[in-house]
């Protein structure tokens, strides 16, 4: 039987930053990634109809993807999909590469508004982490930036673009707070990696150049030459508790060949995303409906989703909106804090963003009959297409025990092992904050000179953000990890993915679930080096 000190579970954005850190200090790590390398010979260049591989092989829907890694998530129950991509780089693959981090506030939700938790640790505890996060990830932007005083900037902000400068005239005009986009994408050789090319749309999978900081490019490299022990295609599906102690003896995986085999750790550490985490625990006691290390009832309850808003402004002047990376441009956090006047506590944050390729967007404009198929398609197009400007609206969402994700009884992937049911819906608190970012947005884009404007959300297929599902807290009766991301109730499992957040805040967590995972990292060195060592 295989034997490590370290087993890691998910090879994405905690996994692999997790895997460096731990593979660094010494310890003989194996990252078990359930899915393999997307490689550039995959990947069909836009000009050759590329496009239509985000309608398939690579789609940010499990359900559509179905390779063989890939388990069915049913969000029937949901007005939100589930979007990921599983692969040696998760869904950092796919991401955007929105990069700001959560505030100072967002750790103390309880303390300043009165509502859900305080997380039991600082924003200051992380701050050294983001930093060297940051470091090797390589992220562009720009210092100074009121609303986060502690980023230092690797590199230049990505430029702004016809589209982007024409909202920045549409903040100003309100007075509204606007920045560059925190990117974790090249705008200038770095690290030994080019500046992006944006030969691809960032948020469409496939980095050719390896200008996107995805977890596959930065961390992995580095941690192979640390010692690091890769395994892909291998599906882990259950893990095994000791019968005499508080402690996980081994996991069950699945290899390429469909073999059931097993390995053993000192330490195993879950980074299998707010929804893959939860699943894994959920399945790993079959004598036990709760599953692993859930005497709290609480694993797989408190999803959070990020409900996104969606607005879309029509100009008369060509903007070349689908031109650049199209997941990051410019934010604004106006509407980021709490006011009591708005009708709702907490806030969320517009990310301006790129315009869609041509496929996408004429399928968009036809089913909102603003085009039709026909003789007058093209003319009708070309007098939209890329006169248009895009901004998001990230909602923070607030935890509810009963948004949750559970095994299913309905679905089962290729090796009969049940997929998860997602049960979902959004608060009025989230539903008040979703209309005023709208209409927000729709001021924004008439400030900017839009003739006409479009407005809605949740948009359906968005649920990258999954959160909350294994929350960490100081009592063990509230909450699934403690402090240092240690389940309470299995004395050498750990948890480092996103499903830990108490709270979501409202920006894209990729930044703060890797940071965590560092920091979580760093006191599995304090706490466990020397007992491993000897």
């Amino acid at each position: 039987m295989e034997k490590y000190e370290v087993i890691i579970i998910g090879a994405g954005a905690s996994g692999l930053a997790s895997s460096w850190f731990l593979s660094k200090e010494g310890f003989k790590v194996a990252c078990f990634e359930q899915g393999d390398f997307l490689t550039k010979e995959e990947l069909v260049p836009l000009k050759k109809g590329g496009e239509l591989q985000k309608y398939n092989i690579l789609s940010p829907d499990p359900n559509i993807r179905s390779n063989f890694c890939d388990y069915p998530i049913d969000c029937s129950q949901s007005p939100i999909e589930i979007a990921n991509y599983n692969g040696v780089g998760g869904s950092t693959i796919l991401f955007s590469g929105q990069y700001p981090r959560l505030k100072t506030s967002d750790f103390k939700v309880y303390s300043n508004d009165g509502i859900a938790v305080d997380w039991p640790i600082r924003y200051e505890d992380l701050l050294p982490f983001f930093n060297i996060n940051d470091e090797l990830t390589g992220v562009s932007g720009l210092e100074g930036d009121v609303m986060e005083s502690n980023f230092r900037a690797n590199m230049p902000p990505l430029p702004f673009g016809e589209m982007g400068r024409k909202l920045i005239e549409g903040f100003e005009k309100l007075n509204w707070h606007w920045w560059p986009a925190y990117s974790a994408i090249n705008s200038i050789e770095y690290d030994g990696r080019p500046a992006d090319d944006h030969s691809r749309p960032s948020n469409m999978a496939g980095d050719i150049n390896g200008g996107k900081g995805s977890t596959n490019h930065t961390y992995l490299p580095k941690s192979l030459k640390h010692g690091l022990i890769l395994k892909t295609k291998s599906k882990v599906v259950k893990l095994i508790k000791d019968e005499n102690q508080d402690k996980i003896k081994k996991i069950i995986y699945i290899d390429e060949k469909g073999n059931q085999c097993s390995a053993m750790a000192d330490i195993f550490i879950l980074a299998s995303s707010g929804i893959g985490t939860p699943k894994l625990l959920l399945s790993s006691n079959e004598s036990n409906h709760r599953g692993l290390a859930n005497s709290s009832d609480l694993v797989g309850r408190n999803l959070m989703l990020h409900p996104l808003g969606y607005v879309e402004g029509h100009f008369s002047e060509k903007l070349n909106s689908n031109i650049g990376p199209q997941g990051c441009c410019i934010l604004s956090q106006e509407f980021y804090s709490s006011k009591k006047d708005r009708g709702f506590l907490r806030g969320y944050t517009f990310q301006v963003i790129g315009g869609p390729l041509p496929i996408e967007s004429a399928l968009n404009l036809s089913a909102r009959k603003l085009v039709k198929f026909g003789k007058s398609f093209i003319s009708e197009f070309q007098s939209i297409y890329n006169h248009t400007a895009h901004l998001t609206v990230i909602t923070e969402d607030l935890p509810e025990k009963n948004n949750r994700v559970i095994l299913s009884k309905n679905v089962v992937d290729k090796f009969n092992i049940s997929g998860v049911d997602i049960i979902y819906k959004l608060s009025e608190n989230t539903k008040k904050m979703l209309s005023h970012g709208l209409n927000n947005g729709r001021r924004i884009m008439k400030a900017a000179g839009a003739h006409k404007s479009f407005a809605s959300g949740p948009v359906r297929n968005t649920g990258w953000h999954t959160l909350g599902t294994c929350c960490m807290g100081n009592d063990p009766k509230k909450s699934v990890v403690n402090s240092f991301g240690k389940t309470h109730d299995i004395q050498n499992l750990f948890i480092i993915d996103g499903s830990i957040f108490p709270t979501s805040g409202g920006v894209n967590p990729a930044s703060t679930i890797q940071t965590l995972a560092l920091y979580i990292s760093s006191k599995i060195v304090e706490r466990y080096k020397y007992l491993i060592s000897k």
